[in-house]
């Protein structure tokens, strides 16, 4: 993808319905589109809510004083006074809650002016405005790379960059460190539009202009690899994956399908819905992930029929499956019911959710933790493969060999001996 309150005390009336809380686990972006993001829709009522939830809402703030207030004030005086260019107010505001935001020291807690909100919402359904790439982020050098392309991108089309090279600025604006979600929001963009990249690959340092297209995201690929092993990718979890999926799998099942491998490699995750109602096609009856807040509030998502697969199942995994790609991985590894191959995943076992106020504005924070049927969280550790296969780069770009997927066919082989 290219695959995220204020602070002036605007308060929502007691009486009034918070008509929807985008509820996912995404990415960072590792990330970027960028970066993510897993996306589950809760709908409750402000009186529903427990009163320790209630009483956090409504208590005196600890932050917006008249110190404070004064200090905001002197702030935007100096500013104003001495800086060299005139500033925009409106960009001061936004600064504001950005700030106040950050200050929780969460990377995926944020907020979102509407317009921001409206580019990172165009994608939720697996279609968006973009270059036609999937982006990872590699979380050892600080920066989003390629991962794959989709067809009719201007990436691709363009023939000079190659999955694996890195994106190190945008637009001129150097992108190191940055979250993979936040790699994304400065490649996408309306259609019709450019963005300047600057690439790193194995020759260096390289510039290239791409169009940003309206691009209806290809999220599953399946094919028949040999011998009735079946190949199903999954690059994200979007609304329209699960009709993908299973579409998919079906197609494998009719063609009398002896094993499946299903590739989460670079998948930096999505909407909780969609990875649950995949998860209940090939797991056992019973829990398939629950998340618990601060206050102890426990959401479980179960599958209440036996749909144990009965062929081979090999999960490729990598440090790019991050968040709902974990959960499968995670609900695979603790039924036993398939084998983890590549290498330890991205470790994103939390939970954000998306809050929209009545100004079109809204706030991503983090609300709770996530476990996988065993009781495990693995948040910043992360799930190791039943058999670690490092990727083998170089050679993938001499002859395009897969070195995991190949280990992946052997596991099965030999399982259907």
């Amino acid at each position: 993808m290219d695959a995220n309150t204020n602070k002036t005390g605007k308060k929502r009336t007691a009486w009034s319905v918070i008509k929807y809380i985008l509820l996912f686990i995404g990415g960072s972006i590792v990330g970027t589109i960028g970066t993510l993001i897993v996306i589950a829709l809760l709908v409750f009522l402000v009186l529903g809510m427990n009163s320790s939830k209630f009483s956090a809402l409504s208590k005196e703030s600890e932050v917006l004083n008249k110190d404070t207030i004064s200090k905001i004030d002197e702030l935007e005086r100096t500013i104003n006074y001495y800086y060299y260019e005139d500033i925009d107010p409106k960009d001061l505001e936004n600064g504001l809650y950005d700030g106040i935001m950050a200050g929780v020291g969460d990377p995926y807690t944020c907020y979102y002016d509407p317009e921001e909100l409206k580019e990172m919402m165009a994608g939720w359904d697996g279609n968006y405005e973009g270059i036609g790439a999937y982006l990872k982020m590699n979380t050892d050098v600080g920066y989003a790379q390629i991962e794959s392309f989709i067809d009719g991108g201007s990436a691709v089309e363009c023939g000079l960059i190659a999955p694996g090279d890195y994106i190190v600025a945008v637009d001129g604006e150097e992108v190191y460190g940055m979250t993979l979600d936040e790699v994304v929001a400065l490649v996408r963009g309306p259609e019709g539009t450019t963005v300047d990249i600057t690439f790193e690959g194995p020759n260096g340092k390289y510039d290239v202009t791409l169009e940003r297209r309206k691009i209806d995201t290809p999220t599953v690929k399946v094919e028949e690899k040999e011998n009735g092993i079946w190949y199903i990718q999954i690059t994200e979890f979007d609304a329209i994956t699960t009709s993908q999926f299973k579409e998919a799998f079906q197609q494998a099942k009719d063609a009398d399908m002896k094993g499946l491998i299903i590739d989460l490699r670079g998948n930096p995750g999505g909407n909780l819905d969609v990875v649950v109602d995949i998860c209940r096609e090939i797991l056992p009856q019973g829990m398939i992930v629950y998340t618990e807040d601060k206050y102890g509030k426990r959401d479980e998502y179960k599958n209440n029929e036996d749909h144990t697969i009965d062929v081979p199942m090999v999960l490729l995994v990598d440090g790019g499956s991050a968040s709902t790609s974990e959960i499968m991985a995670g609900a695979v590894k603790d039924y036993g019911v398939g084998t983890l191959i590549g290498t330890k995943t991205y470790g994103k076992g939390i939970v954000q959710s998306v809050i929209p106020f009545t100004d079109g504005s809204a706030v991503k924070i983090t609300t709770s933790r996530y476990y996988t049927p065993n009781g495990n969280n693995i948040h910043k550790i992360g799930i190791e493969p039943d058999i670690e296969v490092a990727f083998d780069a170089e050679k993938y770009q001499e002859d395009e060999t897969d070195n995991q997927l190949e280990a992946a066919i052997d596991k099965i082989k030999e399982q259907l001996k």
